[in-house]
């Protein structure tokens, strides 16, 4: 039997229950009730009073502010039962079904999930939030759980304050946002920045309070005219104002550098009509903007195309008594709906049967989370890059770009052309070596605006480029060029590890990955896979490897001793000046360290010349570069004489700048002559026009000076193309 305090709670969600839910089944929310009291009846909160008042107040923010269905409510009075009594998962399988244990197991499961020191494996990270797709109904008890630890944040030490309130501003009001639910979105961000900024929140709190009457009169002044002609007009409607919530205000404040009191679009006003005609909305924006003059930079339409989170709504910035500007929201009563509850919403339409393009609505969200996670399994992934990945992901601001065929593709504020390119498909990013917007050629990681037509130009024998994931923004892209080159390292890698092995057998060496990996720490390399990629890409000898080790001697591989490392500079320099004329630095019998200068980029067939640096071994470079010249001024002493091997089979980087008259696919043209000589590889491409003029630079991997001149030669038979030339860095 409940006591008379908890009937009263009962009584009470139970009438909220069924004054906002479809359906509900009594005895189920009875039974979690009572379940959850006598589960928690010896625990108590921070705040000292008694636990079981958390579950049920994420029960209430369930049924009242969210409003999905009872075995959401049930499962909210359940959520910490698993995780705080001895209650198991299966006890509550028993008694409830699998449904509401599955969402409880997930609340449990997803408590700790954003804090990434307590992941260890990603992969179980990421079965951990594909699971939450199975029922979507795991985050919104999540956020509701999130929102009343929020409201009563502040009987918890400062610095967990701390730490859960920007753990709420950089996860779960995004995650909100992403799921559409606004009204929840806006609470945990006006919480969240009271704790972080709360001499900043009150301010703003003040200056609100002190000019409330004033604001409520000038809303009412605004709104009288647009009331009178949408009564002319015969529409049904509702319409309110209300200040922009905190936060946002702050962040007026701090991208525009001004004050409180020169924040004046504070104010908006939203205008929600009783019909299912989206033509009643433009209607409606006419007749505002015949009252009241319109900004039209300002105006937005997420009617014709809807936000990702499925928002729908026509918004105005309008001119209005005082010459205040005051924003217009104009919605239907379904946009209303949708907006204020997001998945929450379309889960209930979807419930009743009408309205399909909500149930796509619906899947758009399950396959975005899916999206993210869903990587191929055993992929080597950190937890942190993970979290990155899924903080990229939570954007509020998007762009609408279009394909050249006109279609839609939704992509997060300041998406470059090689995000739109993985947009598209991964083939198509993995290809790409230009881009076309609005008709001009642009580099990779030109930004985009919305309204932008962009076409992708690509090659067969393109391959990613490393750079591509400093500019890249969205998850999809950035996760597809850091598993290609993740798997083109494991691939040079494995390759390593048979050069090794055929050269230790050889040489009768018998060490096992365990002496390895004590060598090759002394020498470095975080590990075996960085060593043996180091082998394949040709930057430690492999024989000279081995007779060291065979010279110390298995039993006490090396460690270096301290007195090695003051005259280390100095035995590199007498080893280097060893080096006599005729005797390529890849041949020396010296473990020298060497590297190529960027400022020139020498090839093979160039005239080389090396200089010895103080800590990066010796520095090839062009005899002709410019750098060398100062240096050979400078004195002769680090000065040492190098030659190219016979042969090699590596790649080297070159420049080449190509400019002419543009014309329609010379692009295509001109990538295609590269490409197709000898099989080049394109790193990357910039190109830049003027007038009727372009100006190119591709840098390429080549394997001699031969090849690219042939190149070269290939590019001067291109028509519209004058000059091309090879260029430095």
């Amino acid at each position: 039997m409940l006591q008379a305090k908890y009937k009263k709670k009962l009584d009470d969600l139970l009438a909220v229950c069924h004054k906002n839910l479809r359906k509900v089944n009594d005895d189920l929310i009875i039974r979690a009730f009572e379940m959850s009291v006598e589960a928690h009846k010896h625990d108590l909160r921070s705040s000292g009073e008694p636990y079981f008042g958390h579950p049920f107040e994420v029960a209430m923010v369930v049924a009242k502010e969210i409003a999905l269905d009872d075995v959401t409510v049930a499962s909210a009075l359940l959520h910490d039962v698993v995780e705080d009594t001895e209650i198991e998962i299966d006890g509550i399988r028993r008694e409830f079904g699998d449904t509401i244990a599955e969402i409880v197991d997930g609340a449990t499961k997803i408590s700790n999930i954003f804090e990434s020191h307590e992941i260890t494996q990603a992969e179980n990270y990421r079965k951990l939030l594909l699971s939450m797709v199975n029922d979507i109904r795991v985050m919104i008890v999540k956020f509701a759980d999130r929102l009343h630890n929020m409201r009563t944040l502040e009987y918890l030490p400062a610095e967990k304050q701390q730490r859960i309130a920007k753990e709420t501003l950089d996860i779960y009001a995004p995650f909100a946002h992403r799921f559409g639910l606004a009204k929840i979105k806006w609470e945990l961000e006006d919480l969240a920045f009271k704790h972080l900024h709360r001499s900043e929140y009150e301010e703003i709190s003040h200056s609100l309070n002190a000019k409330r009457r004033e604001r409520e009169h000038y809303i009412r002044k605004f709104i009288v005219p647009i009331e009178n002609r949408l009564r002319q007009e015969g529409l049904q409607f509702t319409i309110e104002g209300r200040p922009k919530h905190f936060y946002s205000i702050y962040n007026k404040m701090m991208k525009r550098n001004k004050p409180f009191d020169e924040i004046y679009d504070m104010f908006a006003v939203r205008v929600i009509l009783d019909t299912e005609e989206n033509n009643a909305c433009f209607t409606v924006y006419g007749i505002v903007s015949e009252i009241y003059k319109p900004i039209p930079e300002r105006f937005k339409n997420y009617i014709s195309i809807p936000k990702k989170n499925g928002y729908q709504s026509l918004h105005t910035t309008v001119v209005g008594p005082e010459g205040k500007m005051v924003e217009v929201q104009i919605r239907t009563r379904q946009m209303h709906e949708i907006a204020e509850r997001g998945v929450a919403a379309h889960w209930y339409y979807k419930e009743n049967g009408s309205q399909a393009p909500l149930d796509r609505e619906l899947e758009n969200w399950i396959n975005w989370v899916r999206e993210m996670f869903d990587q191929k399994q055993g992929e080597d992934v950190s937890p942190k890059e993970l979290i990155e990945s899924f903080k990229l992901n939570l954007y509020q601001d998007e762009i609408y770009v279009f394909t050249p065929k006109g279609d839609l593709k939704i992509l997060p504020k300041n998406a470059t052309a090689i995000d739109f390119a993985f947009e598209i498909h991964s083939d198509v990013g993995f290809h790409t070596i230009g881009a076309k917007v609005n008709g001009r050629i642009v580099p990779l990681n030109t930004i985009l605006r919305s309204g932008d037509q962009v076409e992708i130009i690509t090659s067969k024998k393109q391959k990613p480029n490393r750079d591509w994931d400093k500019f890249a923004i969205t998850h999809k892209a950035k996760a597809h060029i850091r598993r290609y080159f993740k798997e083109e390292e494991r691939r040079l890698a494995e390759q390593g590890r048979e050069v090794w092995e055929k050269k230790a057998r050889k040489a009768k060496l018998h060490i096992n990955d365990d002496e390895l990996t004590k060598f090759v720490h002394t020498r470095r390399f975080d590990n075996l896979t960085a060593f043996f990629l180091a082998i394949q890409m040709e930057q430690i000898d492999v024989d000279i490897v081995i007779a060291e080790i065979m010279d110390a001697g298995k039993s006490a591989l090396p460690e270096q001793r301290p007195e090695e490392t003051g005259s280390l500079f100095n035995k590199f320099v007498d080893t280097a000046r060893s080096i006599t004329s005729g005797i390529s630095i890849f041949g020396t019998k010296g473990d020298l360290l060497y590297n190529y200068a960027k400022c020139c980029n020498p090839i093979p067939g160039d005239d080389i010349i090396g200089y010895v640096t103080t800590g990066e071994g010796i520095k090839i470079h062009r005899r002709s570069c410019r750098n060398m010249q100062s240096m050979l001024n400078n004195g002769e002493e680090r000065i040492v004489h190098v030659e190219w091997p016979d042969a090699t089979s590596s790649d080297y980087i070159a420049g080449i700048r190509i400019s002419g008259e543009d014309r329609k696919g010379l692009l295509t043209e001109v990538t295609d002559a590269i490409s197709n000589y000898d099989n080049t590889n394109i790193r990357s491409v910039n190109i830049s026009t003027k007038d009727t003029m372009f100006d190119g630079q591709f840098v390429v991997y080549v394997r001699n000076i031969e090849h690219l001149n042939g190149i070269i030669e290939r590019l001067r038979r291109v028509r519209n193309v004058s000059k091309v030339e090879r260029f430095d860095e």
